[in-house]
């Protein structure tokens, strides 16, 4: 078997440094050249800079090492993987493979990381050794955050070297590789620029206008946030216009070519050097003025920037009420309006495309679907797209005479004898798991009946003796029913399971608290019920704590407020890489009031040696990180924080992050859990607290805080110095949860406080008044 230890990257531009980045943050030793060292230096440089950030910490950055072409090839012989990523000239690769060849080790992998130059085609002359460990590994930009990994052997690459990028890009890397076969621009571009260029015909055309195309290209239909025109800021108008050209000059027929002809905008927009974010305009463009940065709109017909226009399109805001997305795409792409008019000549004509062009550039219509989520950000795949509005129907709809192989082939299947037609499908399910260990919550909900639910979460049968508590709230925020729900699965997991696991399938692990239920509650004082509220909380998570079984928590995406508090009581912590985690109450005028002021405390004392006797320095931890309300940007940045233990556990795949965590959680149970015990924790009493709040006046002093800022500094003060005690000595756990529900009911009691929970509920954004 093939392992992969180190790796090295050629080429420092853009791609190159952010690849590098990943490896590093996957624990490799990276080797970084270009022309030479100083040129990968500031290749490196300019990594760093780049917003979001490639890396984890900023630490990350240290596991990799710098060298050039023209002294450190030499150096090649130290890495099991060797990825190209120079400019993307057939000529420059090949030259730089035939230099790369001498200095590589016998076993090591060697890949191109090219959009769209043929695979056989780089390697050329190159030995039948080199060949054997030759691939392709297409990433996507940004790296770190996309997930695809487009992997494509030529004929000579050894299948125990595809197997092993394969394994290790999904595990280590955390990515979904698809095996692509080599053509040009192999499977996501392909399919998505397709789309691309048919939404830029209708725009040239004047039919729609920008902001109409980005309401109908963004999440009514299950795509990204950014739709399309900012979609393409973001990833670079000139790096559109490379790929186009590359399938222009590459695609066999002359109607094929035709598709991807660049069009005139995207050329003015090239040679203005308007090419997206990295210029500061594109389709878009950012003017920062007196009162603020303001957006503005490209008129492709006058090459001037506009004010932005709300889009009016009725069908549009109807079918916001149609929570089902396979029902909403229906209703709307065979409606009678201009919305139904836009998909049927962009959506509908990249499904006939793609059911035209898999049997050349992909192994199945699986690998097709899993391409463009990943690599797009698409909800639904192509050919999960046409079974949701239905395969006769996308054919009526878009007047298809000439049909493509597949759908050929399925129409043959799908009529019988005597001429009966039953209801065509590309499959007869959902698209299937790569794997036992993905997804593994959807499939044990298919295995099982699901053991309870009700509306805020549910209790799910993971096998193997483990339970699952499944958030499904939105936004998975907490409220009474998945408080309820977490105390009834650590009973019904003490009576007939083996292992708890908290965790879902969501972008978002919570978002926090249900602020909405407080805000009423407050407005009405209704006191005693918010007490009960934060009462059965606290009582939910010291119970998870407590259990008598093991309880892991998979936090992935946004984990908040009252989310984080489930996570820092977990017996063990299985977080998927990219986890964005903290406790950030403050900015909405409150503090936390789950055991998450007392359990960062008690972190924060537990990492005071005993030689030291000044207890404040460690105090101060917790009260900044609450105080400032810091989030993590990754699972590792988390333990840097000290919102993760060093022993708590980091999954880089997410969708095998809860496969991760029953893992966890069964070796918990074989090595002979056993709850602990409930600590006495050392406070400082009234030196500690007067230190804390003389930070907060001397803040509150150089108006680096509010009046309201200060009135919560105080209080989180009071509480991590012990209350009102006169000296240093130690008090329970219910002690300081007590605390914190007291100053929980006070804020609440606090206009302010009112005014920023119904800001941030309106707004999403924190309201520092």
């Amino acid at each position: 078997m093939i392992h992969i230890h180190s790796a090295a990257v050629l080429g420092a531009g853009t791609m190159g440094a952010q690849i590098a980045a990943h490896l590093a943050n996957a624990g490799l030793p990276v080797l970084l050249l270009d022309l030479d060292r100083d040129t990968a230096a500031e290749g490196l440089r300019r990594a760093t800079k780049l917003s979001p950030d490639p890396f984890f910490t900023r630490d990350t950055a240290r596991l990799i090492s710098l060298g050039g072409f023209d002294t450190d090839l030499p150096r090649l012989a130290e890495s099991d993987w060797i990825i190209e990523a120079v400019i993307e000239r057939l000529d420059i690769k090949q030259a730089l493979m035939s230099r790369v060849e001498p200095h590589r080790s016998p076993e090591s992998i060697v890949s191109s990381n090219t959009s769209g130059i043929p695979i056989a085609d780089i390697a050329a002359g190159r030995s039948d050794t080199f060949l054997k460990y030759w691939l392709g590994t297409h990433f996507f930009n940004p790296p770190r955050y996309l997930p695809l990994l487009e992997v494509i052997p030529t004929s000579d690459t050894s299948p125990g070297v595809v197997e092993a990028i394969r394994r290790f890009g999904s595990h280590s890397l955390g990515k979904g590789v698809v095996l692509a076969k080599d053509t040009p621009s192999f499977i996501a571009n392909r399919i998505g620029l397709y789309g691309v260029m048919r939404v830029l015909e209708l725009l040239a055309d004047g039919q729609f206008t920008i902001e109409e195309i980005d309401a109908m290209s963004g999440p009514v239909v299950g795509r990204p946030k950014s739709a399309t025109f900012r979609t393409m800021d973001i990833a670079g108008i000139d790096i559109l216009s490379h790929v186009a050209s590359t399938l222009n000059e590459r695609l066999e027929t002359e109607e094929e070519r035709s598709a991807f002809a660049r069009p005139e905008l995207v050329g003015a927009l090239v040679e203005r050097g308007w090419v997206g974010e990295k210029a500061g305009q594109g389709f878009y463009k950012k003017e920062r003025g007196p009162d603020g940065t303001r957006i503005l709109t490209l008129e492709p017909a006058t090459m001037v920037y506009r004010e932005r226009r709300s889009p009016r399109l009725t069908s549009l805001d109807a079918a916001q009420t149609i929570h089902d997305l396979p029902e909403r795409l229906r209703t709307l792409f065979l409606g009678e309006d201009r919305v139904a008019e836009f998909l049927r000549a962009t959506l509908g004509q990249t499904l006939i495309y793609a059911a035209r062009v898999t049997p050349e550039i992909a192994h199945s219509i699986n690998d097709v679907d899993r391409a463009m989520r990943w690599g797009y950000g698409w909800a639904l795949g192509p050919f999960e797209l046409w079974d949701a509005i239905g395969v006769d129907d996308v054919l009526d709809a878009c007047a298809v005479d000439d049909l493509p192989e597949l759908v050929r082939e399925l129409k043959s299947q799908t009529t019988s004898t005597d001429g009966t037609v039953s209801a065509r499908r590309f499959r007869a399910g959902s698209l299937p798991p790569l794997a036992t260990d993905v997804s593994i919550l959807a499939q044990a909900k298919e295995a099982h009946p699901v053991v309870k639910r009700n509306p805020g979460a549910s209790l799910v049968d993971l096998g193997d003796g483990v339970l699952a508590v499944e958030f499904h709230s939105k936004m998975n925020a907490i409220g009474g029913d998945t408080v309820e729900m977490l105390t009834a699965g650590v009973a019904e997991a003490e009576r007939n399971f083996e292992a708890l696991v908290v965790g879902n399938e969501s972008a978002a692990f919570s978002a926090g608290a249900n602020l909405v239920l407080v805000l009423l509650e407050a407005q009405e004082e209704n006191w005693d019920e918010i007490d009960l509220m934060v009462q059965s909380f606290q009582s939910a998570v010291i119970g998870l704590r407590y259990a008598q079984v093991p309880v892991v928590v998979a936090p992935a995406g946004l984990t908040l407020g009252g989310g984080c508090e489930v996570v820092l009581h977990a017996d063990s912590v299985q977080a998927a890489a990219e986890t964005y985690m903290g406790q950030v109450e403050v900015g909405v005028g409150l503090i936390p009031a789950g055991g998450g002021t007392k359990e960062l405390l008690v972190r924060s004392i537990g990492q005071q040696p005993s030689t030291i006797k000044d207890q404040l320095p460690f105090v101060r931890q917790a009260f900044d990180l609450i105080g400032f309300g810091k989030v993590s940007t990754s699972a590792l940045d988390a333990k840097r924080l000290g919102l993760l233990r060093p022993s708590d556990r980091i999954t880089m795949n997410r969708d095998r992050l809860l496969a991760d965590a029953k893992g966890l959680a069964l070796e918990l149970t074989h090595a002979g859990y056993h709850a602990p015990l409930a600590p006495m924790v050392s406070v400082g009493g009234d030196s500690v607290r007067a230190a804390l709040e003389l930070g907060v006046h001397i803040a509150w002093r150089g108006g680096h805080i509010s009046d309201h800022d200060a009135l919560i500094g105080r209080k989180l003060a009071r509480i991590l110095s012990g209350g009102e005690l006169p000296h240093h000595t130690s008090v329970s756990e219910q002690y300081l949860l007590d605390l914190e529900r007291e100053a929980f009911l006070s804020l609440c009691g606090e206009p302010k406080t009112l005014e920023r929970i119904a800001y941030t509920l309106k707004t999403g954004k924190t309201l520092r008044n």
